[in-house]
């Protein structure tokens, strides 16, 4: 059998339908005003739900990052309370999680001085009534003086000449001893200069004779 042409033809359309040139029949003119009216009715919803498509989303309040439940509070718009509420009254329209606070002290580590035995009243004119005296007119009270006691008896036995092969020398066994010199010239014998030059390098380093002494508690020496 002889192979025949498919008839390509657009067939005749009734009165008033577009035909397209590749034989497909298009839609009937009086069906384009539907169409219209459709398409307009779809850009003014989505205009109402997404008034600004391109603004940033607004963030999400109260998501918690992590995983497990999180508080939340709901307000709605335009809910104004009118005045004071009573305790645990919520104005209507704001729904809130129930949930319970508990506040725990956090015990603080407290530093322990180590005190040093009370010395007790100096003789008078020895080099602990000098020590004393000084001490008291610093401002410090007597468990300073008697920390100073326990300090330079440990060093020296508060004496004056008292020396170290190291080369440290007097009640504070200054190291090396000629430093006591900025007090004085008479470094070498006058325990009121060595005991004032002892104090100006323990208020210096260590704030007070009771933190010298903690420090030569702990280490052996300050």
């Amino acid at each position: 059998m002889g192979r025949h042409k498919s008839d390509q033809t657009p067939r005749p359309l009734n009165s008033g339908t577009a035909v397209d040139p590749s034989g497909w029949r298009l839609h009937s003119r009086r069906a384009l005003p539907s169409l219209a009216f459709l398409a307009a009715a779809g850009l003014l919803a989505l205009s109402v739900i997404a008034p600004n498509p391109g603004a940033a989303a607004a963030p999400v309040v109260g998501q918690a990052a992590a995983s497990g439940p999180a508080q939340t509070l709901v307000v709605a718009r335009n809910v104004t309370p009118t005045g004071p509420l009573p305790n645990g009254v919520i104005p209507a329209g704001i729904v809130r999680d129930n949930y319970t606070i508990t506040v725990k002290a956090i015990a603080r580590p407290v530093a322990k001085a180590l005190g040093a035995p009370a010395a007790g009243i100096p003789n008078p004119g020895s080099a602990q009534a000098i020590g004393h005296a000084l001490v008291l007119a610093r401002g410090w009270g007597e468990s300073e003086y008697s920390c100073l006691v326990s300090l330079f008896n440990r060093e020296s036995g508060w004496r004056v000449n008292a020396s170290n092969p190291s080369g440290a020398y007097g009640i504070p066994q200054a190291l090396p001893g000629s430093k006591m010199a900025s007090v004085g010239a008479d470094w070498q014998t006058n325990p009121a200069t060595q005991i004032t030059w002892g104090l100006n390098y323990i208020a210096a380093r260590y704030g007070t004779p009771c933190g010298a002494w903690a420090h030569s508690q702990s280490s052996g020496w300050y």
